[in-house]
């Protein structure tokens, strides 16, 4: 046998304690095996939670990383790490399907909206006229927000994210996130008060 044979059969005699616990210290290697031993259990549960194998691989893929980043904060004494695996897979999965829905209702309401007002605005011009006034407004007001406050605001409301999402997606605190969306809608509300 080998040394790379040796190498393999170590390997894979590896529990997954000791793999999560490589993979703290960014053992690619010991990331691989674990992926290799529990990927399609991890994929079958967000198949079943979001009946959309796209879905599916974009969560995995994303639950993955999650883990391997979080691998040092692992503690052995809370779980086993293919159930702390399944819990990180199944809140991505659940995050997932909300903005999902989210977006779907979004667009329905938005669509019906275009529907009713579409059929308005062409016997009421001044109405046509108005809406358009208003949407520069908005966008006025969006442009004298911060920074941070503009793209917090438009990832929830436009991109159809989860707090989570963004705090993910921006690299910033869940609570530093949620602060920056109600403070720019509280000056959007001051702003806008009496233009829409």
């Amino acid at each position: 046998m080998g040394i790379t044979s040796i190498a393999a059969a170590v390997a894979m005699d590896s529990s997954d304690e000791e793999l999560l616990s490589r993979m703290a210290r960014g053992d690619v290697d010991a990331f691989g095996l674990f992926y290799d031993r529990h990927s399609s259990l991890l994929f079958g549960l967000a198949v079943k939670i979001l009946c959309d194998h796209h879905e599916a691989e974009e969560v995995l893929q994303e639950a993955l990383v999650l883990i391997f980043e979080r691998a040092p904060t692992y503690d052995a004494a809370l779980g086993k790490p293919l159930s702390w695996a399944v819990t990180v897979t199944r809140n991505k999965s659940i995050d997932r399907l909300r903005g999902l829905q989210r977006k779907r209702r979004l667009l329905n309401e938005v669509a019906s909206k275009a529907e009713v007002q579409g059929s308005e605005a062409i016997n009421n011009p001044l109405q046509k006229a108005l809406e358009g006034e208003s949407v520069g407004a908005i966008h006025n007001a969006l442009a004298q927000l911060p920074v941070e406050q503009r793209r917090a605001i438009e990832l929830a409301f436009l991109g159809g994210l989860t707090h989570s999402e963004i705090a993910e997606r921006l690299g910033d605190p869940l609570g530093t996130v949620k602060a920056r969306i109600r403070r720019g809608m509280l000056f959007l509300r001051d702003c806008l008060e009496g233009q829409l």
